[in-house]
């Protein structure tokens, strides 16, 4: 897929294309943008845990950083698999797939996409798939 130069402020219309080589290349660049940070935020928890290990006094601040430490591990585990999500999504732009529907073929939608670029349902298939679980997730 050839990357096509975006001017400057672009931002994806319903009088476009859907999907056509504009808006693929705005939602590549809004996910390599979203990449980027999370890897940065991962880099600094990495550095400042590592630092928090070094100067720790007593059993309460220890008790304290162990649970500071516990939440960014969390953190870090969801920025694992949201980096996983966005390399999908990556791929589905470069095999020209992205922004539709897994479910139904239909397009997602530029407002969902925008708020949730890794969205991979219109919001009717996620509402069903999410009525299904709750429905024999209790089961």
């Amino acid at each position: 897929m050839s990357q096509v130069k975006l001017p400057k402020n672009y931002k994806p219309t319903k009088k476009e294309d859907y999907m056509g080589p504009k808006q693929l290349e705005y939602f590549r660049l809004k996910l390599l943008d979203w990449r980027q940070s999370l890897l940065e935020e991962s880099q600094q928890t990495i550095d400042q845990m590592r630092d928090a290990a070094r100067d720790v006094s007593d059993e309460a601040e220890r008790a304290s950083r162990e649970a500071e430490i516990t939440f960014e591990l969390r953190t870090r585990d969801r920025y694992r698999k949201l980096l996983s999500k966005i390399d999908k999504a990556l791929k589905r732009i470069e095999e020209e797939t992205y922004g539709f529907c897994d479910e139904t073929g239909e397009p997602i939608g530029l407002d969902r996409l925008e708020a949730r670029p890794i969205a991979t349902l219109t919001i009717e298939a996620q509402e069903r798939r999410e009525q299904l679980e709750r429905q024999y997730g209790d089961r």
